[in-house]
């Protein structure tokens, strides 16, 4: 099994970068031989929040990434990135992790492929 790291930085919404970064981890979730992580950091952190609303048609990254759950991806949060912006653990998408920079750097070592949005 091949492991893809996705490494997050953008906020979820004002550029496409979390957008397009999700779509590719979702499409490569759907490969049998892959196994996807996401790990959020900066203003990234910002996309594992509940309860995002959107116009209709937007696309919305909370959904985005419960999808990328479902199909068996991986989703972490750097906690201090979170402190740093008022996120709390209960304030995640279930099953989203809080991670560290420790966890991070297993994640980058493990990693087949390292990809960075």
């Amino acid at each position: 099994m091949q492991t893809v790291l996705i490494i997050l930085n953008d906020a979820p919404y004002g550029n496409e970068r979390p957008y397009n970064a999700l779509r590719l981890a979702i499409q490569l979730a759907k490969r049998p031989d892959v196994h996807v992580r996401v790990f959020l950091v900066g203003d990234g952190v910002l996309s594992a929040q509940r309860g995002q609303k959107v116009p209709t048609g937007y696309y919305n990254i909370e959904h985005m990434l419960r999808t990328l759950i479902r199909r068996g991806g991986e989703i972490a949060v750097c906690g201090t990135c979170c402190a740093a912006r008022g996120v709390e653990a209960q304030d995640l998408v279930d099953r989203v992790q809080p991670g560290s920079l420790d966890l991070e750097t297993d994640w980058v070592l493990a990693a087949h492929k390292v990809l960075v949005f």
